[in-house]
């Protein structure tokens, strides 16, 4: 409901004004997806150190290893096509990585 909101919001000129606004609305949803996976993947990767921390053992540990690989590329890959900030990239990276050092090691 929300994204046809948004689209007739609008009204274009001409075809390349409208051809821009289904762009945006694409890029958009896009992005969407990007944040709410970097969301998704930091809170797995919190949730397996707090697993760790209540049961050390070699299978928990992969399972952060892991966890945390997949979250850093997530966040890499959204620097890379302009859906974060770099230095936004790169704080959510240290806050993620702070909390591994601080409950497995």
């Amino acid at each position: 409901m929300m994204e046809t909101l948004y689209l007739s919001t609008f009204v274009a000129n001409n075809k390349s004004a409208k051809k821009r606004i289904q762009i945006a609305e694409r890029n958009r949803l896009i992005n969407k997806s990007y944040k709410s996976t970097v969301r998704t993947l930091t809170k797995k990767t919190l949730e397996s150190c707090e697993k760790y921390k209540k049961n050390p053992n070699e299978d928990n540990k992969n399972l952060v290893k892991t966890s945390l690989n997949k979250a850093f590329s997530l966040i890499d890959k959204a620097v890379k096509k302009n859906v974060l900030h770099k230095n936004n990239g790169a704080n959510k990276k240290s806050k993620i990585n702070n909390f591994v050092k601080n409950y497995t090691y």
